[in-house]
């Protein structure tokens, strides 16, 4: 009987080889740029927090997608499912340390043992960003334009933000009485897309009553979609609210800073989003792919005013926004535009006496000075191997010498360069002459 174990991995994680994972590592480092171009800063919380830190304030279909267990110390613990409620704890935690408004991003893994499908995992990586410390209509306005910017800059660009404000929808709850039903309602009425208007209605109705059912379905239904169509419907659910409030009024704010700045295009009122979390207060928001719009969303949020008032006597507003990693990569795998790439070499130094090895070393060393990502192949193998070897790596550039390249002085001359793609080669290349042509 073997005494091996089976390799093998639980359902809903994955293993990522090199080529996914450098694709994923190049979108992070682009988000990362971004983020901060808008002067955000990085921070880090635990995967582990106490269970009362990440549950106070949740329904329960979230506790019963958290792992949640007894630690060996008897403590009552779970792995966050979220980067937004440990960085209120944070801010609660370290609110003295910190200046305000706060800027923050945070890309890193969270779990939910939720089932398993196309672009959702029990473990995931997540890229958020907030702001704490302002309730102006100015940094709502900013989370959105990070979000239409920072999805640009991946290269997903037709995409349409759909927003709403909580504040509204829970006026007009209010003038239909309904004020105590609101969280049931926001949680039916955020499943719309998946269930379709009719259960939708049929559900509203068990809650709420035949009438107010028609009512909510006529709010969050607005003017529909097209262009012109915010100022509608922004018009009608004021209405329905029971007239001009702030929250109408920070809607029109964050509108006319999208038609200064020229984005207003990928915006869309829409009141059916509602987003189900309960600490949402006030803009809401989700993203969606207009080419794979059955995804889902892949960048939502919101404004949080009272999360970190768990945490603290004082109250600090905050907004901010998710990009959801791996959704947004099983999206771009589904429509071709995927980024893969086997390794971040650009040429490889290949081996051919082990007795020269100190001068390949000494090639690559020169070539990573000049900007090259170089390397050397270890073992003196025949050529065929080290060149199938850099093609399955997809190292675009070879490098051969011998020890009458080094100069009495030490200094390399006379490389040779082939281009393992068009089979190009360059002959009696000095190290800057090398470095310039695999940089191009």
């Amino acid at each position: 009987m073997s005494d091996l174990i089976q390799a093998r991995v639980l359902k809903g994680f994955r293993d990522m080889l090199p080529a996914a994972e450098i694709g994923r590592a190049l979108l992070a480092e682009t988000l990362t740029k971004t983020f901060r171009s808008f002067g955000f800063v990085p921070i880090d919380t635990p995967a582990l927090e106490y269970s009362e830190i990440l549950l106070r304030k949740s329904d329960g279909e979230t506790e019963k997608q958290v792992f949640r267990f007894e630690d060996n110390g008897g403590r009552d613990v779970a792995l966050r499912f979220d980067l937004t409620v440990p960085f209120a704890r944070f801010v609660a935690e370290h609110k003295d340390e910190l200046y305000l408004p706060f800027k923050r991003y945070h890309i890193s893994k969270v779990w939910r043992g939720e089932k398993p499908q196309a672009g959702r995992y029990r473990e995931f990586t997540q890229c958020d960003f907030d702001i704490v410390g302002s309730d102006s209509a100015a940094v709502d306005f900013e989370i959105l334009s990070l979000m239409k910017t920072a999805l640009a800059a991946i290269g997903v660009t037709d995409v349409t933000i759909r927003l709403s404000h909580r504040g509204v929808f829970n006026r007009f709850l209010a003038n239909r009485g309904l004020s105590d039903r609101s969280e049931e309602i926001l949680r039916t009425v955020d499943k719309l897309s998946k269930i379709g208007r009719d259960e939708t209605k049929a559900l509203l109705a068990d809650i709420a009553g035949e009438a107010n059912a028609a009512d909510i379905l006529a709010y969050i239904e607005g003017a529909g979609d097209g262009p012109g169509k915010f100022e509608a419907t922004l018009a009608i659910i004021e209405k329905m609210a029971g007239g001009p409030a702030e929250d109408t009024q920070r809607l029109r704010d964050i509108r006319a800073f999208m038609n200064e700045t020229g984005i207003a295009d990928s915006f869309v009122l829409d009141p059916s989003i509602t987003r189900g979390l309960d600490y949402y207060t006030g803009v809401v928001y989700e993203t969606f792919l207009n080419d794979l719009p059955g995804i889902g969303s892949v960048c939502s949020g919101g404004r949080y005013d009272n999360l970190a008032g768990l945490y603290m006597k004082d109250r600090i507003p905050g907004v901010g926004s998710s990009i959801g990693l791996d959704r947004l990569i099983a999206a771009l795998d589904e429509l071709g535009r995927s980024v893969t790439k086997p390794s971040f070499t650009q040429a490889a130094v290949f081996c051919q006496r082990e007795a020269d090895m100190a001068l390949y070393q000494k090639a690559a060393s020169e070539l990573r000075s000049r900007g090259v990502a170089c390397e050397v192949y270890p073992d003196p193998k025949k050529m065929g191997q080290q060149y199938a070897w850099a093609e399955k790596k997809g190292i675009p550039w070879g490098v051969t010498l011998t020890r009458a390249d080094s100069a009495a002085s030490g200094a390399l001359s006379g490389l040779t360069l082939k281009n393992l793609v068009t089979r190009e080669t360059l002959e009696n290349q000095t190290p800057d002459q090398a470095a310039k042509a695999i940089l191009g």
